[in-house]
């Protein structure tokens, strides 16, 4: 275990996490203390994250004796800059494409990795669009998430392979997260929206219902959880084990169906080698 780098309030405070996510963890004077800070890629607003995994977290602090505090960053450029220069997060929740440069450029370690099925992305549009077809959206505004996303990838691909040049024929508008990206056509700003499968699931019915898939793209390994390099290797082993348990018990199984995981299952070599096709569009952050 090593000391945080940073210092931290109340990680049980919603509206001190919100400040901390939305100001980029600002420092504040506190006497030092053992913990780990997990880093969250933020693809969904800081509400959803901290709804979301925040029972994870508090799991991890109970069963390690430590406390373990949420954090993220205003963007994926930002949480990339935080992961591989600053050695800000002691374990990484972060996209499959993400990970080798976690691995390369800060010796980030995959302990485990969600299970079942890669990872889709979908293009959907508001129910009563007049939108039927990927060819539909030529000269019209498809919102997106980050640049560096890997909906953003998937859903690049996705057009290219239906004859679409994602540059010139049609207008591709980012916005800050998967749920920013489905209310902007929901909310008419945009003729259609792409954001990650289980993500759309997740949303607000009334959205969700008010929406309809307009194609799924192709498939991607799923996010894994790594540790960083400077954490002690039976801590680490530990933390593993944990994981990998969840599903042993009731309140395992419980945390597991929450985070909408069917499991949490080892790393196999090689689960993460064949992204190059992704790669390019990450840049050197």
């Amino acid at each position: 275990m090593h000391r945080s780098r940073g210092a931290g309030r109340g990680r049980r405070l919603l509206p001190v996490l919100l400040l901390a996510f939305l100001l980029g963890g600002a420092e504040a004077a506190e006497p030092e203390r053992t913990r780990l800070v997990f880093g969250f890629l933020p693809i969904v607003s800081p509400e959803r994250l901290v709804r979301r995994f925040a029972p994870l977290v508090d799991h991890l602090s109970q069963r390690l004796g430590v406390e373990v505090r949420l954090e993220t960053a205003p963007d994926f450029a930002e949480f990339l800059r935080r992961t591989h220069e600053e050695q800000r997060y002691d374990l990484l929740f972060t996209a499959p494409h993400f990970y080798p440069l976690a691995r390369e450029r800060a010796g980030y370690r995959a302990l485990v990795r969600v299970g079942g099925p890669g990872m889709r992305a979908v293009i959907v549009v508001p129910r009563q669009s007049a939108i039927r077809s990927l060819q539909d959206l030529r000269g019209r505004r498809l919102a997106t998430v980050d640049p560096l996303g890997l909906a953003t990838a998937l859903v690049r691909a996705r057009l290219s392979r239906a004859g679409l040049d994602p540059q010139r024929d049609l207008t591709l508008v980012s916005t800050p997260s998967h749920n920013a990206s489905l209310l902007s056509a929901y909310q008419g700003r945009t003729d259609a929206a792409s954001l990650m499968l289980p993500l759309y699931r997740q949303a607000v019915p009334e959205v969700r219902d008010g929406m309809r898939i307009l194609a799924t793209t192709a498939a991607s390994q799923h996010m894994p959880i790594s540790a960083a390099p400077w954490l002690d290797a039976a801590e680490v082993e530990r933390i593993r084990g944990l994981l990998l348990g969840l599903g042993a018990d009731e309140a395992g199984r419980r945390l597991l169906r929450r985070l909408d995981w069917p499991a949490l299952v080892p790393v196999a070599d090689g689960d993460y080698a064949d992204l190059g096709w992704a790669a390019p569009r990450l840049g050197r952050p």
